[in-house]
């Protein structure tokens, strides 16, 4: 389909309304004029019939009037009881008859004819050409300063897809909302926000890419140097299986590495999942019966609280999944055995709160702990967990956030918040 220029738009559309405006105007001007003009000559048949019903005694001394414009009569007629006036055409000429009561117990009325082609032709002539004389200076006065104006609106648009033109990647910059019109101010924050979030996703992809080569290079280099002193002699069997076996753990670190990797993209994917409708208290609560198999292992317990009994949202599945799975392995990990972790559910007007808190070691607070590969403690793992939530929370719309506790116990707090679809609260 081709493209259409706004500015082409605006002209035809423009020019369609002036056409209609200036018809409309000379129309309503025309019919102003007719009734003004055909007001006074009915007017003046009026006070011409008034002057000669008080001349004439009566119908005896009645002196007919007949010339090219104007005809005057006595005429019978039994309808009427009050003056009229009618209009008419013979032979390519225009009249008004006025009839006007003379002898009404007679039923005689003076009957005056006019001929008004001359008014007529004149009313035409003049009017529409006043018209034609101030219609189109209009016209393009209106044209010129229709072009003026669109240019003008435009202009804000103009200068923020100049300024899109020149990002890409690498110089992601912010619109200033200080030469943009007040309209334009939502606009300019959509796409500040926008580049906000490309700028911070570029960022960890860097980031992941790095601490991945970084990540895969270390356990190959150990690899390649444990083998390549293990080959430089013989060696016993049980050196060469200790070889192997290192070999071999190094190869499933970095599965584990790889498949998070794999698991990233999927989170991606997931993004432009459907929406599914469901209770989320009740989802919420399977899903803390499945966590408790996770940590029956370490005796620890796991409890789930809400402010409400059911809440119907709508949200993807599996970028939920992605977060709550993540925050709660992260506090069974660094939860001691027989301690306790709480889900807590809170729906206020505007948000659902979900935080998982623990009892565990807790964080570092100068740490970014949602970049990639970073890890807490001497934890195992490859330290994507956190990057992969906060990826999902990004699609979501949503924040996370990890505090450490300050009711003076030790452990963290893992906060997911999301915008409330739901008008209903139980």
């Amino acid at each position: 389909m081709e493209s259409k220029s706004i500015y082409r738009q605006f002209y035809s559309k423009l020019i369609i309304a002036t056409s209609l405006f200036i018809i409309a105007l000379s129309f309503i001007f025309y019919e102003y004029a007719r009734s003004t003009v055909y007001d006074d000559i009915q007017k003046n048949m009026l006070n011409h019939a008034v002057q000669i019903y008080k001349a004439s005694i009566n119908s005896t001394n009645f002196v007919p009037i007949e010339n090219e414009n104007l005809t005057i009569n006595l005429i019978k007629n039994e309808n009427l009881i009050n003056y009229k006036f009618i209009n008419y055409k013979k032979n390519d000429d225009y009249y008004i008859k006025l009839l006007y009561p003379f002898d009404i117990e007679n039923r005689l009325f003076l009957e005056i004819d006019k001929n008004i082609s001359l008014e007529r032709e004149l009313l035409y002539s003049v009017i529409f050409k006043n018209l034609f004389v101030l219609a189109i200076p209009g016209f393009i006065l209106m044209l010129v300063y229709s072009l003026f104006v669109s240019k003008s609106l435009l202009k804000p648009i103009i200068q923020i897809n100049k300024k899109l033109s020149n990002m890409d990647e690498n110089s992601l910059t912010q619109i200033d909302k200080k030469d943009l019109p007040i309209e334009f101010h939502s606009l300019a924050d959509s796409i500040n926000t926008l580049t906000n979030r490309i700028e911070t996703y570029v960022k960890f992809k860097k980031e992941l890419f790095i601490g991945a080569a970084h990540e895969l290079k270390t356990p190959l280099a150990v690899m390649k140097l444990k083998n390549e002193v293990t080959l430089k002699k013989k060696r016993e069997v049980e050196q060469y299986e200790e070889a192997l076996n290192l070999t071999v753990k190094q190869i499933d670190e970095m599965n584990k590495m790889i498949s998070s990797i794999l698991d990233i993209g999927r989170t991606e994917g997931a993004q432009f999942e459907q929406m599914v409708h469901l209770d989320i208290v009740e989802y919420i609560k399977k899903k803390t019966n499945d966590y408790r198999m996770l940590s029956a292992q370490k005796n620890i317990i796991i409890t789930f609280f809400s402010n409400v009994n059911h809440l119907n949202t709508s949200i993807q599945l599996t970028l939920l999944n992605q977060i709550l799975q993540n925050f709660v392995q992260n506090a069974i990990k660094f939860t001691p055995d027989e301690k306790s972790i709480a889900i807590r559910l809170k729906r206020t007007r505007e948000k659902i709160i979900i935080t998982v808190t623990d009892e565990g070691i807790g964080i570092p607070e100068n740490v970014d702990l949602f970049a990639p590969f970073k890890r807490v403690g001497n934890q195992s793992g490859v330290g994507l967990g956190l990057f992969l939530a906060k990826n999902a929370a990004d699609a979501l719309r949503a924040k996370i956030t990890l505090v450490n506790r300050e009711d003076g116990k030790s452990g963290c707090i893992a906060k997911l918040v999301l915008n409330n679809t739901s008008k209903e609260i139980n």
